[in-house]
């Protein structure tokens, strides 16, 4: 027998009060038809979220039943979860004296998030069930036994609340049979399941971070922590996830001017969109550093076909893009070399075109292994190591002084059997490829953040597209004869061509050189523009040994293979603390997650560019239009709070921050409106793009 259900929104009568004397007492009557005159109104006004309790069963004396109370919100409003969030209010219950002990907690369902103007509100916008376990009184009543509760609640749109109220009763049968309602089993499936694993949590003043424990093939899409204890944490600003292991790792930021570090920490944490979740209390403990971090799910990305056709355009762009400009004229010059010989120039652009995606592939699957072992890793990663930027340096130099006429490059004889031309194009493509890794642009960025987060195999397809697309347009030049015949013919003009295109080569040394000084501090760089003095004299031998028509020995080579050895040992124990920052004409703050998480809440708007030393795309943006009078004077009219985070060295914070926002590499720049989410901007910035936003 199902419970009988009634419910009524609770009035008071308004009463006249009694006769007194006119003069004594006319104030205290004027204030009675005042308060009449505002209350009527007050008291007639419809309800916007409808209410009512339901039981699920019967049951016996000292049994503990189910109660629901039903929510249904209007169409355009919502009601709060237990913890509001910035703004708001959950549902309170009034039992009668001899009820409110057998009532038990509240069970909510899985809230919502709702971002309102800067602040994070819970929140329900369509129908939902509190449930409650209540426990039937001893001795048991016979037929039924009538309960009442008084619910108050906040009903509100994004523009106005409302607080409701209503009295709420029903009817739990006494029954040894009792029929159930299937509503509940609904109901129940959208409360957070106990986690049922250990969690902990340590803070300091600017955040709390936890470890929960979670198995790895836990499918996460777009996950939430709702912190149960009120004020602890700022609900609007971002929240960081990382996977290690079986254990996920969030940072949240702490709510300000809140000193206090709660006993525990209970917390429901969301799964996904469908509102799937966690009930969970964390205990302080011991948190590890690092992880894979979280930004989106496989579910929310393009299909891998449009991933794919991103990654060829991406890299397609990239050779019109600054960093790629002094390895394009080699191989320019390659082709052109080739002349009319089409099986040579064939060959020439398939050798090129492997050696460009073979290694834009090996470079993505060792971010790829190396993430996988927890490193905070992005795009381009290898240039935040000061050893591969010796030797980029030092080959720098090598190719400069070729270009020059100092010496020749060949493949050693015991290395190569008549394929010389070939190994030298292949090997041409492979500098191209990581000369190139430091940039990003139009759809690269989306393609190469989805390679971080899709399966393996996925990811190595998009890796092997994007070196395709560097390789393309020399591709399709060896490949389509009417495109080769265009190129110059060769000629005595070659000659000079080979010195000119030096100079940009040696401008790519020079500023290998400056970024050395970023990374491992003055003596460093000092020490790496020594071993590359060193390598020119020895180049210098090599290329008269050459010009007297003597053939190079192993002896030869041996000697650069010490030279290289000794630069890889001996110049990395010089590093010291690098350079202070350069002077700015953009007044700004280092990024680190307080900082921006600070400049948002202070009401004034926040531009937050990430950059890098060895990003030339990041350098022209700066020059064109970012380090500009117009844009400073721009952002002080508008208030404008400015975070700059510098990536050029390892930065795990700034890598967990791009991968947040689906960005494998760098440049990446967020305007943030006053007390709104952020709009990212374009790779390839104005002046006027930056004004615009200010404005």
């Amino acid at each position: 027998m199902r419970g009988i259900i009634t419910s009524h929104h609770s009035t008071e009568s308004v009463l006249m009060p009694p006769y007194r004397p006119p003069i004594a007492h006319l104030w205290r009557g004027l204030i009675w038809l005042i308060a009449l005159f505002f209350a009527t109104p007050i008291l007639a006004a419809p309800t916007h979220i409808h209410a009512e309790m339901i039981v699920e069963s019967g049951g016996k004396a000292g049994e503990t039943v189910t109660l629901a109370v039903l929510m249904r919100p209007d169409a355009g409003w919502h009601g709060y979860w237990l913890n509001p969030g910035d703004a708001g209010q959950g549902m309170t219950l009034k039992w009668a004296e001899n009820q409110a002990k057998n009532a038990g907690k509240l069970q909510y369902p899985v809230p919502e998030t709702l971002p309102v103007s800067g602040l994070m509100n819970h929140v329900y916008a369509h129908d939902y069930a509190i449930l409650i376990p209540y426990t039937l009184p001893k001795p048991a009543q016979s037929g039924a036994i009538p309960l009442e509760v008084e619910a108050h609640w906040l009903a509100c749109t994004d523009q106005i609340c409302v607080p409701e109220q209503a009295v709420l009763s029903a009817h739990i049968p006494i029954s040894t049979t009792p029929s159930r309602d299937p509503r509940f089993d609904l109901w129940r499936a959208k409360l957070p399941a106990p986690l049922g694993a250990a969690a902990t949590f340590t803070s300091d003043s600017h955040q709390i971070r936890l470890k929960i424990a979670l198995p790895a093939d836990v499918l996460l899409e777009n996950p939430h922590i709702f912190a149960e204890n009120n004020r602890i944490i700022a609900y609007a600003a971002p929240q960081m996830f990382s996977r290690l292991g079986d254990n996920l790792l969030v940072t949240l930021n702490r709510a300000k001017f809140q000193p206090l570090t709660p006993d525990t920490f209970p917390a429901v944490l969301r799964l996904n969109a469908a509102g799937d979740g966690l009930s969970f209390t964390a205990k302080p403990g011991p948190v590890p550093i690092g992880g894979t971090p979280l930004a989106v799910t496989s579910a929310n990305l393009p299909s891998l076909p449009a991933l794919l056709f991103a990654a060829l355009i991406g890299g397609l762009l990239l050779n019109v893009m600054p960093c790629v400009f002094p390895i394009l004229s080699l191989k320019a010059l390659s082709l052109a070399k080739s002349g009319s010989d089409e099986r040579a120039a064939r060959a020439d652009g398939l050798a090129y075109s492997a050696g460009v995606i073979l290694a834009t592939t090996a470079l993505g699957g060792g971010l790829l292994i190396l993430r996988a072992f927890g490193a905070q890793l992005g795009w381009a990663f290898q240039l935040q190591e000061p050893s591969v930027v010796i030797i980029l340096l030092l080959l720098a130099t090598a190719i400069t002084v070729n270009l020059l006429g100092l010496y020749e490059f060949s493949i050693p004889s015991f290395a190569s059997k008549n394929s010389g031309q070939n190994q030298n194009a292949f090997l041409t493509g492979m500098l191209a490829a990581f000369v190139a890794t430091p940039c990003t642009g139009p759809f690269m960025a989306s393609a190469m953040g989805a390679a971080l987060i899709l399966p393996p195999l996925s990811a190595l397809l998009l890796f092997a597209a994007l070196g395709l697309g560097i390789a393309l347009p020399f591709l399709a030049i060896a490949l389509i004869p009417p495109l080769r015949r265009m190129l110059p013919k060769p000629g005595a003009w070659m000659v000079w061509f080979r010195r000119i295109l030096a100079v940009p080569m040696a401008l790519t040394a020079v500023a290998l050189v400056w970024l050395a000084s970023r990374l491992g501090g003055d003596h460093f760089a000092l020490w790496g523009a020594i071993y590359a003095a060193l390598l020119i004299f020895i180049l210098f031998k090599i290329g008269r040994q050459q010009q007297l028509g003597h053939s190079l020995t192993k002896i030869h080579y041996a000697g650069l293979a010490v030279l290289l050895t000794f630069a890889l040992v001996v110049i990395p124990k010089t590093i010291q603390t690098p350079t202070a920052e350069t002077a700015s004409i953009l007044a700004s703050q280092p990024y680190t997650e307080a900082n921006l998480a600070k400049a948002r809440a202070s009401g004034h708007p926040v531009f937050a560019y990430f950059t890098a030393d060895w990003c030339l795309t990041c350098k022209v943006n700066e020059r064109v239009a970012i380090e500009r009078e117009d844009t400073s004077k721009a952002f002080a009219k508008a208030g404008v709070i400015v975070i700059k985070g510098d990536w050029t060295r390892r930065d795990p914070a700034i890598t967990r921050y791009l991968t947040a926002h689906n960005a494998a590499g760098v440049p990446l720049y967020i305007y943030y409106p006053a007390g709104a989410e952020g709009k990212q901007l374009p790779q390839v910035l104005t002046p006027q793009i930056l004004s615009d936003a200010a404005r």
